[in-house]
This record gives C-alpha cells, structure tokens and sequence, in this order.
C-alpha cells in the first residue's frame, strides 16, 4: 500500500511517497488517494496538465525506464522508484482539488406551456458537457427549480475532448463501459443525490430525467458505441429523442431518463436545445448562436435557413496545453490589463485565492488588450521592448509563452472561420446580423468587446451580443415541463443543416486569415 504524508503551502502540495508496488503510475496512486491530476490527455502523455515537481527520491519512466531524482515530469508517465521514500511538489494547476466555474443559469426566450413529461413527483434536468456536467431539479407538479448541482465530467480523466474518448472505444471496447460509469455512476449520480439533498427530498421521489448533451456524450451515457463518428461519413448510432430506464444508463432507481434529440455527429441536443430555448428558431433574424467550450459551435439562421456547424477549436480555452492554463475556479485569473509608461500587468483572480493560472477569459483579455497596449504585435509576438524575458509574468508562478499566444490564436482562429464560413453560405456579413446569441459559462464570463477585438467573435459589435447562458441545461428544462417543447426540438433537429467545414473549399484560407490579430 501506499502512504502518503501532505504538506499544503502557498498553493502547491509537497508529497512524501512509499510503497510497496511498481505497478501504478504516479497519477494513478494520486487519484486513489483523492488527489487526482489534472490528466486531461487521458494519461498519453500529449499535454502537460500533469507536471509534478521530484524533489527527492527517484521515479521510473513507465516505457524507457529512465530514472528520474529532479527536475519536471508528467505524472502520468512515471511509477514509483524500489524502495525508496518520494517527495513530489504538486501545483494547483495539476490538481482537480479546486471547484469548477459551472453555470447553471439561463435565460429562455420562449414561452412554455405546463404538459410535463411526468406529472408528479421530482424532475431532473441534466446537461452533460465534455467538460462539467450540470444538474437541476425540479417539482414536476409546477416547474418550480428546487436545488442544482455541478462537476467535471470524470471522464476527462480518461480523455479530454471528444475526439480522445471516441478514438479510446475504436481501440479499446473496454473503454466505453468505463466511459459510460465515469459520466453516469461517477458524476450524474452523485450530482443528482446532492441536488436533491440541496432541496430537501428523497431520491426515491425522483420521477423522469430530461438530458441534453452533444451526440457523443449522449451515445456514451446510454452505453452506445461512438466509433463510428470518429472517421467519415461521422455517422452517428442514433439522432433522435430516445426514452431510456435508469437502470439502462447505469443509474440508481426506475424511472424514464429522456435523451433529448439532435442533429448530426458534431451538432447535438445541446445545439437543438439552445435553438429552441433561445427562440432563435422563431427569430425573423438574421441571428447566430455561439457556444464556445471544449468544442465551438455555431447556428445561423437567415430567412427559413438553420445552418449549423462545429469547429476543431480544441480546449485551448479551458488551459489545455498552455503554460498556466487553468478552467475556471478559484485560483485562476479570470481579468488581465496592460499599462505603460512603466509596463505593468493588472490582473483579477476568481475568488480569494493566490493566482495559481489562467482561465479563458483571461485569456482573451491577454490577446485583445496584449494588442491594444502593444504588448504583442498582429503575429501574437511579444514587443521585446517590453516583454524581455522568454515569457511574460502575470502573476508569480503563473507565465504565458508566445507559444501559449500561437495555440491561442489557432483556437479563436478556428471559431471565427467557422463564424464567417456559416455567414457567408447565406451571402452574410457581421454586420448583418441581427443579434449572437452567445451561449454557454466561457460567454458568460467574457469581455465581450475584448472577445470581438482579438478577433473570437470577427466584425460584430457589442450591441448584437446578447448572453444567454446554459442553453442546453435551459432546453432540458423546458422539455421536462413541457412535451411541445419536446416535439419542437425534434423539429429543429431535423431542419438543420449541418456544414462539414472540412469540406468548405474556403475554410482554410478564412482560419489562416484569423490567425492574425485585429
């Protein structure tokens, strides 16, 4: 067995390690001793979420064996050394230890009637992102929200976007058992209980669940292979609204769980969900929908058109392979300004903590003020004037590279192509369009005209964004109160029009173009 003593200091946790068996991986001993890393690759080694810091002691490369008594290393790429006493040094950053920023808030845009799924008893709405999952429940008998809940998804210690979790079911058919428990058993079940708990009843009064997600959370939850969409056509086991038993989805209880409908393999409930809930699908127009996450997605909708889209952004957003790259939680900066004259970085931190990195706001705040103040040029390199060193402090500890900037760029990039391919398919410009809708926690915690400057949301103004929340959590609500809201989504699943950009002749020359800043 391992034992484990921890000492906690100025955000970072120093570990005294031994044991007995050579067996597990670093990460893996962690985990089992709740403290588990941020292993965002699932465990492959491809990002750097995490990095621990050998202090004393050896650790053994898990292919090479090499052997390792200093320095930086991956925790998911290294064991226990025979024998011998370990001190590892581990930073926020690396660690899930702190709560994630997850919005449970919405605003709904379209009336609904009172025809629930179930009449009686209590009701769930869930929605099921890559990266958090969020719960909410509901008196069945008049809509009334009575408690809510919010996580990671657990199965991002398996694998951190959905293309990860779908190539791990195509090489390994063990992986979609324990992909369904970590989004079911591990994280809806507990959220759930807590949610109820929160409201003050029992989880025998649970009666009907209503779940939006994008389509391969939804095949993993109902415990159906996602393969398929890993490689073209992207063809999808199932589109439409299914009516499953909890038992079906690995979940305590008897009670129906509705899986609500979508539109192709990369344009899910959670996009039909907030097509309706925004009442964009009534909107005379023209509008968009935006829902930047650990995916991009984009609706347009012109005259009787739905045009949807997903680009390959990646979770740059959510600190994925950045230097200081953090979700959003306590610790994380969240605000960045710049002045000269002399050169000074102002910041602002979620919560009380010290800074221990930088969430996606932030992130967009470096990229447009870094502009604005000349810290970095239209290329995203740092004015050596200024920045003298390789990397620019924020905070201390807390650093951003210029490869940092690049990854940045690729990320906002592939967002606004995505933005002016959709447009441009109804011989649309920014400036045409009546209102974005702009969805989802990152949306609600940007700067918006940061987010327009740096070139996220290209040649729109402020007075056309309007924020609107959770939308997929907003349509799972509606559609447990009411069955039409239901069929309507049905009907937007079906109107869709999904764009494959890899096969828009003009993508790629659009994302090359923002890869510059404004």
């Amino acid at each position: 067995m391992t034992q484990l003593e921890v000492h906690s200091t100025r955000g970072r946790q120093t570990i005294v390690l031994t044991r007995d068996e050579l067996t597990l991986r670093l990460s893996e001993i962690l985990r089992r001793e709740q403290l588990a890393l941020n292993t965002r690759c699932g465990q492959r080694g491809l990002c750097d979420g995490c990095l621990v810091d050998v202090i004393s002691g050896e650790l053994v490369h898990l292919t090479t064996g090499a052997v390792v008594n200093t320095g930086t290393v991956r925790g998911c790429e290294y064991r226990l050394a025979e024998d011998r006493a370990t001190v590892i040094r581990v930073g926020d950053r690396s660690l899930l230890a702190y709560e994630p920023q997850v919005v449970v808030d919405f605003r709904t845009n379209v009336p609904r009637a009172h025809d629930p799924l179930v009449a009686t008893g209590i009701g769930a709405a869930i929605d099921i992102g890559t990266t958090t999952v969020a719960v909410m429940v509901v008196d069945m008998h008049d809509g009334r929200v009575l408690g809510h809940a919010a996580e990671f998804n657990r199965q991002m210690h398996l694998g951190d976007d959905v293309l990860t979790r779908i190539n791990l079911c195509m090489t390994d058919p063990t992986m979609l058992g324990k992909l369904q428990q970590a989004v079911s058993g591990e994280t809806i079940q507990p959220l759930l209980e807590e949610a109820l708990q929160t409201a003050g009843t029992a989880y025998d009064k649970l009666t009907c669940l209503s779940v939006a997600g994008n389509t391969t959370m939804l095949h993993l939850l109902a415990g159906v292979d996602p393969s398929p969409m890993g490689v073209m056509p992207f063809q999808p086991a199932f589109l439409e609204h299914r009516e499953l038993r909890a038992a079906a989805v690995k979940l305590r209880g008897d009670f129906p769980v509705h899986l609500l409908p979508s539109a192709a393999a990369y344009v899910g409930a959670d996009l039909c969900a907030g097509v309706f809930a925004t009442g964009l699908a009534y909107d005379s127009g023209p509008c968009l929908l935006v829902d930047v996450g650990t995916n991009g997605e984009i609706i347009v909708k012109y005259n009787n058109h739905l045009l949807g889209c997903a680009t390959a952004a990646g979770p740059a957003f959510e600190g994925a392979g950045l230097t200081s790259g953090l979700r959003a939680g306590d610790g994380a900066v969240e605000r960045i300004r710049f002045t000269r004259d002399p050169f000074t970085v102002h910041r602002e931190v979620i919560g009380t903590a010290r800074a221990t990195g930088i969430c996606g706001s932030g992130y967009i705040d470096l990229l447009a003020e870094g502009r604005r103040a000349g810290v970095l040029n239209e290329r995203g390199r740092f004015d050596r004037t200024l920045v003298t060193t390789d990397d620019l402090l924020i905070a201390r500890d807390v650093f951003i590279s210029e490869l940092d900037v690049s990854r940045l760029l690729q990320a906002k990039a592939a967002i606004a192509a995505g933005i002016l391919t959709l447009l441009e398919r109804v011989s649309l410009t920014p400036a045409k369009v009546k209102t974005v809708y702009l969805a989802g926690g990152f949306g609600m915690h940007l700067d918006i005209r940061n987010a327009i400057d740096c070139g996220l949301l290209p040649g729109f103004s402020p007075e056309q964004i309007e924020v609107v929340g959770n939308t997929s959590l907003a349509g799972a609500y509606l559609a447990l109160l009411d069955r039409g809201a239901l069929e309507e989504m049905k009907r937007v699943g079906s109107q869709l029009e999904v764009i494959e950009l890899n096969l828009d002749p003009d993508f790629e020359s659009r994302y090359i173009e923002q890869l510059s800043l404004p």
